[in-house]
């Protein structure tokens, strides 16, 4: 997902304002004819970038992030996001965020207005809730979540997996392994991505099984060669080819009526098709004849051992 410089960006959970500077390294070696015009360097630098965190540290480390950018005037602020004090709404045209994973909040820290689409304590499902309140109509998201939400049954769930599919337009699901996030965390990812329309628009979902994004999967995180993030993104890039493909490849589209079909289940696992090789077995006289021959030899060579053992003996 690319940022343009005419995006408003937000990470509400920024931690250290990883996905912002990645943005802003985009915008400035994209865009470094247009970012002479003077409008547009004052927009990069100092309306184009928000970032929220509710850990002191991580706001001053993302703020010195930006400044090594040549973002001098970022909106950078202390703030929880998913509290009623977080009034944004249809502000920003690009969210890209990892928000916490199996947290949970009582229902009065949370905002009324993310409550009444999700009814739950689970800040992963709520964090949803805020980007799409969030969000311009038109407006472009980039999550990862746990799969839990993929997959959960619990009605929260699958209200925001409906609404995902049938409020606007839900685009991809790209499973990640699970590792990923270690030592940190081991629990399995995906990514959602999906435009905000308020009026839905999922005609068909583009799904992806990556298996290596180029580091063992492991505590140490050592660099190897497999490495599928640069087909994910080339993938991304040029949906026509995707079109055709099996579901027994690695990456492929399904209808969004199947999808509504499988009660808006996510995971890649559902839809995809395992191609098993047909064993052949032999016919059940041939396999009594080979048993038998087996018992045959199992009592000659008890015979024998028992003569060994009477000759030992005497």
């Amino acid at each position: 997902m690319q940022p343009t410089l005419e995006d408003t960006i937000c990470d509400p959970a920024m931690g250290s304002a990883g996905f912002i500077v990645e943005s802003a390294k985009y915008i400035s070696e994209h865009y470094k004819t247009e970012l002479k015009k003077k409008s547009n360097a004052e927009h990069f630098r100092n309306t184009m970038l928000h970032g929220f965190d509710t850990d002191a540290t991580m706001l001053r480390i993302g703020s010195m992030n930006l400044m090594l950018h040549g973002v001098d005037n970022p909106t950078v602020e202390y703030r929880d996001s998913l509290s009623s004090d977080n009034t944004d709404e249809n502000r920003y045209s690009l969210i890209l965020a990892n928000p916490p994973f199996a947290g949970s909040l009582d229902y009065e820290a949370v905002s009324k207005s993310l409550l009444a689409m999700v009814k739950t304590k689970k800040t992963e499902l709520l964090f949803m809730s805020l980007f799409m309140r969030a969000l311009r109509i038109g407006g472009r998201c980039a999550s990862i979540v746990p799969d839990g939400v993929l997959t959960g049954s619990s009605n929260a769930h699958k209200a925001l997996r409906k609404e995902l599919v049938d409020g606007h337009r839900l685009q991809a699901v790209i499973s990640m392994p699970s590792g990923v996030f270690k030592p940190y965390a081991g629990v399995s990812t995906a990514i959602l991505i999906f435009t905000k329309t308020n009026s839905g628009g999922t005609d068909k979902v583009w799904f992806y099984d990556m298996k290596a994004d180029g580091f063992s999967l492991d505590d140490k995180r050592n660099p190897i060669a497999d490495n599928d993030i640069p087909d994910v993104i080339a993938r991304f890039r040029s949906p026509a080819g995707e079109y055709d493909r099996k579901r027994t490849d690695k990456s492929f589209f399904v209808p969004a009526e199947e999808i509504r079909e499988h009660d808006y289940d996510l995971s890649f696992n559902t839809y995809k098709e395992t191609v098993r090789a047909a064993v052949i077995y032999d016919a059940p006289e041939v396999i009594m004849d080979r048993l038998h021959t087996l018992e045959e030899r199992f009592l000659k060579g008890m015979s024998e051992l028992s003569k060994m053992i009477l000759s030992h003996e005497a």
